[in-house]
């Protein structure tokens, strides 16, 4: 096998299978923590927002770490204070949560961004949409089995939960010390990259500044940023708040709905992925199609309580197939349309916005469900994904920039 299945690349999905094992977990065992200690719906949403809000204030400066150093030798250093991280789960409560969710949420900026763009930069433009689906299928593949893991550690006797903490940290250290990124054949390495970028960039801190500005001035980066935004809340809202949800529907179980959503956003990574469009061009169809699904979902979701659980499971496949789409849609799309030169930065940039809106959907909605209940919270999401498919639906299309040539149109793979 070749390109983006080779066997470098297989290794750095094996252990972002593992990486985000844990996350799988913790989105049940959390919320569920958090209920049984008498916690509120926003109390529970902050400690579970506290992670990708992190994340998300680290995610651009960790790109410009990453270009000055390259990604294998930060991606070893926080593997180990991940770790530590995972032991604070196993040993603390409530409180210590906090600091665990901040650290992990360090740990994610760069886990993410140093494969992320270790695939962007080794793999040719034509494997690109390929790399970034696979990376993302891995991140998804825990969410089948850690919400059955979760419930059975949950329902049983011993402490099982503080063993799968630890046993995470150990195999994750082990698989990420062996890992390697290969350059890629005809371009630069990913130090060569970097020193070249923080040649052209300066220092961190003003090169995030500048790229905050692209925000405002980039119409590409702007539109796929609010899209993932609005998604990304809705994405946050279900993951923080239908463990506890799903006990308002006859007949719901948590771990079926997030097992079932998990294994769909598999099963359309493998069935789709040829769909994904891989030249740059936006197709409005396309991303407002997969808005249309995630809005329904959250539609579905919100009438569940009243309409039967025939509703909360057609959520869960058509959440799935959003989930599946939405993020490797908008994050090949800039990856050719971006300046060379600022890409990793405003690919951190974007990214954070991700992060950005799964943080609201628990710190916000929390709140929200507090004060309306969860059904209508979820209302409320659906209204967010119209307002979103709205968005990608304003202009027909645009064309690539012609000073970055790549392959001739159409999806690839």
């Amino acid at each position: 096998m070749k390109g983006a299945l080779s066997w470098p690349f297989l290794r750095l999905y094996a252990l972002t299978l593992l990486y985000f094992s844990a996350n799988a977990i913790l989105n049940v065992m959390i919320p569920l923590k958090g209920e049984a200690m008498g916690a509120s719906n926003t109390t529970i949403g902050v400690v579970m927002g506290a992670y990708l809000l992190t994340t998300m204030l680290f995610r651009p400066w960790a790109g410009q770490v990453i270009q000055r150093h390259g990604p294998i030798r930060v991606l070893r250093i926080i593997l180990v204070v991940n770790g530590v991280a995972l032991l604070l789960y196993a040993w603390t409560g409530l409180g210590g949560y906090v600091l665990a969710r901040v650290l992990q949420g360090v740990c994610t900026a760069f886990f993410s961004m140093a494969l992320q763009l270790g695939i962007i930069d080794a793999l040719p433009e034509e494997d690109r949409s390929q790399g970034i689906s696979m990376y993302s299928l891995c991140s998804y593949l825990p969410g089948i089995f850690g919400p059955l893991l979760a419930i059975g550690m949950w329902q049983s006797e011993l402490d099982l939960f503080a063993v799968s903490m630890i046993a995470i940290a150990v195999l994750t250290g082990a698989v990420g010390y062996t890992a390697r990124i290969e350059r890629q054949p005809e371009g630069q390495s990913l130090e060569q990259s970097g020193e070249a970028g923080s040649g052209r960039t300066g220092r961190p801190a003003a090169a995030m500044w500048r790229s905050m500005t692209r925000l405002a001035t980039h119409p590409e980066l702007r539109r796929c940023s609010l899209i993932m935004l609005g998604a990304s809340i809705v994405f946050g809202a279900v993951t923080t708040f239908v463990p506890l949800y799903a006990t308002q529907v006859q007949g719901g179980s948590a771990a079926l709905y997030l097992g079932l959503q998990a294994a769909v956003v598999v099963a359309a990574r493998f069935t789709l992925k040829g769909r994904i469009p891989s030249d740059g061009r936006w197709r409005p169809r396309f991303v407002g199609g997969t808005l249309a699904m995630m809005t329904a979902s959250a539609l579905a979701i919100g009438l569940a309580d009243q309409g039967g659980v025939w509703l909360f499971y057609a959520a869960a496949v058509l959440m799935g197939i959003a989930q599946a789409l939405v993020y490797p849609t908008l994050t090949t799309h800039l990856s050719f349309v971006l300046p060379k030169a600022e890409r990793n930065v405003l690919i951190g940039l974007f990214i954070a916005t991700a992060d950005l809106g799964v943080s609201l959907g628990s710190i916000v909605m929390g709140p929200v469900a507090d004060m309306t209940g969860y059904a209508a919270m979820y209302l409320i999401c659906a209204g967010i994904g119209a307002a979103v498919m709205g968005v990608a639906l304003l202009r027909a299309g645009s064309a690539r920039p012609a000073a970055e040539p790549g392959p001739g149109g159409g999806s690839v793979l």
